[in-house]
């Protein structure tokens, strides 16, 4: 499939981000008296998600750190993001960002072909690192409002215009194609590597889960705040508007994702800010793409944390 069948029509896109903007409004309504008036479903569904990731997701990551090295667990999350960089170009010409989407594309390029459909990102060695644009940005870009914090069942934080925002993602992701059109072996496939996904990146999560449980008194409420920190962070490209409030910068840790299973127990757990991030030279920030409570703290060049966090 060629990737321009990945790019919505014009109508499509426009028609999303008015969709967008409508929920967002309803959102943002000025007839509430509070900055979170959808508290009590976000409880319940952050109580909700908590539960299935205790009972199912938690327990498969932690035997999937205990039977993958270090380097199949790298090559399994360099594949996946390397089919991400797809909608990461996409999303960097959406915003106009002609120069970061060549770039990307440059990436996709060279890691599917000398970095074998990805496992191995080559790219990043040839000063091509990685970026993070996704949809729900590029309706920020565009002026769409985020609305009012929002917890997703399954996907977690999010807000109106990021749960649009998915929407467009999953249209720029060619597994979403694979998944529909495909049947038999090919359908089965497609919903292993879906899995395995999930299983990847549930595994990159273990030390963000442990340094959220020790560090803040209320966990909704840091959930919250470094959420919207952290996505505002994301639309501006690391400037963020000063009368927004947000306090990231460049020192912030922001880096890709399986340092969150990275530290031995005897090094103990690396403080947020200890990591600066790139910048390209007026590019956006270098950061990896997220996924959630991913963002939140992912220090770089961990060993597995204690293999599944025993």
């Amino acid at each position: 499939m060629s990737n321009s069948s990945l790019v919505p029509s014009a109508g499509a896109f426009w028609g999303t981000i008015l969709l967008s903007g409508l929920i967002a409004g309803c959102a943002s309504s000025p007839e509430k008296k509070t900055d979170d008036p959808w508290a009590g479903w976000n409880h319940e569904t952050q109580s909700f998600n908590d539960k299935v990731d205790e009972k199912v997701l938690k327990p498969v990551a932690r035997g999937y750190l205990d039977i993958t090295s270090d380097a199949v667990d790298e090559g399994v999350t360099n594949f996946f993001s390397n089919f991400n960089d797809i909608g990461v170009s996409i999303n960097d010409f959406l915003q106009f960002k002609l120069v970061q989407g060549g770039m990307d594309i440059s990436r996709f390029v060279v890691n599917t072909t000398v970095g074998v459909v990805g496992i191995f990102d080559v790219a990043k060695k040839i000063n091509l690192p990685k970026h993070n644009e996704d949809f729900g940005q590029t309706l920020g870009f565009w002026g769409v409002p985020s609305g009012n914090f929002l917890v997703l069942p399954f996907f977690g934080a999010s807000n109106p215009r990021d749960a649009v925002g998915r929407v467009g993602d999953a249209l720029f992701d060619p597994l979403t194609y694979t998944f529909m059109f495909s049947g038999g072996l090919v359908n089965a496939a497609s919903i292993a590597s879906s899995a395995l996904d999930v299983t990847d990146t549930r595994a990159g999560m273990m030390m963000s889960e442990k340094l959220v449980n020790e560090a803040s008194v209320d966990k909704y409420e840091f959930i919250k705040n470094a959420y919207q920190q952290r996505r505002e962070y994301l639309i501006h490209d690391g400037n963020p508007p000063e009368s927004d409030n947000v306090q990231l910068d460049d020192d912030d840790v922001f880096p890709d994702s399986h340092a969150v299973a990275k530290k031995t127990a005897t090094a103990g757990v690396a403080p947020a800010g200890t990591t600066k991030v790139e910048n390209t030279g007026g590019l956006a920030p270098v950061i990896d793409n997220s996924k959630n409570m991913k963002d939140l703290v992912e220090p770089e060049n961990y060993e597995k944390y204690e293999r599944g966090n025993k």
